[in-house]
């Protein structure tokens, strides 16, 4: 029975370390689900796995199967997941700590069923993806999108043409362009999607339309997580 009790505490310490170094990072970089979140989540899926095992293989009178187990929680671990997934305007975050989460529970399952190995490559090929994905989409080219929103009073419309020139200038190309007319008439508005290479050209961009005087409101809102 000892022998039990220290395979047991092994494997729930087992996964609060993996949980641990993974919400480490999500908590380094400011995420919403961070440490504790994903400790808890290896932690319980653990613990719910070897309280499956362990009835399955000691109770001859009530078995249990373990893949049902396995599928209930990542049944849960999707509503956590989605709980963490932010959407703000046409930007969506918490995509990847919501993936984290799910492999978390993942590794806790493992752990729980004393898949070590398994377990231990996971947690390596988790953090890898999190840290060194990181750096690789740094450094590689790509495009950056965004929605841009430009208005005017109705007797200072700037014309498209005008705008355009602006826009290209800073680096930034433009596609699905359409216009508005709010405030019972009084303003007009552009609204389009525009995309660059590099994302310091919408800072530039938004510092030339802040001085230009005939424009009322204008709204630079990059997309992505």
């Amino acid at each position: 029975m000892e022998s039990e009790y220290s395979v047991i505490l092994l494997r729930l310490l087992l996964a609060v370390l993996a949980g641990s170094l993974i919400g480490f990072e999500r908590t380094y970089h400011g995420r919403p689900a961070g440490f504790r979140t994903h400790t808890l989540v290896c932690t319980a899926s653990s613990v719910l796995m070897l309280v499956t095992v362990y009835e399955w293989v000691l109770s001859a009178n009530t078995p249990i199967d373990p893949t049902r187990m396995a599928q209930g929680i990542m049944t849960g671990i999707g509503f956590l997941g989605a709980g963490v997934i932010i959407k703000e305007g046409l930007s969506i975050r918490g995509l990847t700590t919501a993936a984290s989460i799910w492999i978390t529970a993942s590794i806790g399952i493992l752990i729980g069923v004393g898949f070590y190995f398994t377990a231990v490559a996971a947690t390596a090929i988790t953090l890898g993806v999190l840290v060194l994905f990181r750096w690789i989409e740094a450094i590689t080219p790509a495009l950056h999108y965004g929605r841009l929103h430009v208005r005017f009073s109705r007797q200072q419309v700037l014309a498209e043409e005008d705008l355009f020139k602006i826009i290209d200038t800073h680096g930034i190309s433009r596609a699905n362009l359409t216009y508005h007319l709010d405030e019972q008439g009084k303003t007009f508005e552009y609204q389009m999607t525009i995309r660059t290479h590099a994302r310091a050209n919408y800072k530039k961009l938004a510092a030339t339309l802040i001085n230009m005087e005939n424009i009322v409101e204008f709204h630079i809102i990059p997309t992505g997580d």
